[in-house]
């Protein structure tokens, strides 16, 4: 991995996040008034506007909604990763994200791949991307 790549800043919403993620947890906030799993992480639900959360530990399974394969580094700590893929991926918990996959020869990028959370380490952090599963693993 290149040393200059692009790393997360966490502030006071988003370092729970980022510290389950150095454990291989992928955790995220739970509106405690009406079960909204908010994220990007904030001050108040996107829902109903409380502030109460609970943070739980999500599945890490999903599917790829959408994906773009970028064949240009438009960022200089990308340019050692071209190609590189940046998709939607649907959480079964319903959480949508903007992600990387990680592809292969035998499962090859396309909407409705089922993926899993895999975990990279990068620096002090651990970066979220996924990884396909096979169907039988679901």
């Amino acid at each position: 991995m290149s040393s200059d790549l692009l790393l997360p800043r966490p502030d006071r919403y988003s370092e729970p996040f980022w510290e389950a993620l150095k454990s291989s947890t992928l955790s995220m906030p739970k509106c405690r008034e009406c079960g909204h799993i908010q994220y990007p992480m904030g001050p108040c639900c996107s829902q109903c506007l409380c502030q109460a959360f609970d943070w739980i530990t999500l599945s890490g399974r999903g599917q790829v909604e959408a994906f773009v394969v970028y064949h240009h580094a438009f960022d200089p700590s990308l340019r050692d990763r071209v190609p590189y893929n940046v998709a939607e991926v649907r959480l079964d918990e319903g959480v949508r994200l903007i992600t990387n996959v990680i592809e292969s020869d035998a499962n090859p990028l396309r909407n409705g791949l089922k993926v899993q959370a895999v975990y990279e380490a990068a620096g002090e952090f651990k970066l979220l991307k996924f990884a396909p599963v096979a169907e039988s693993a679901r």
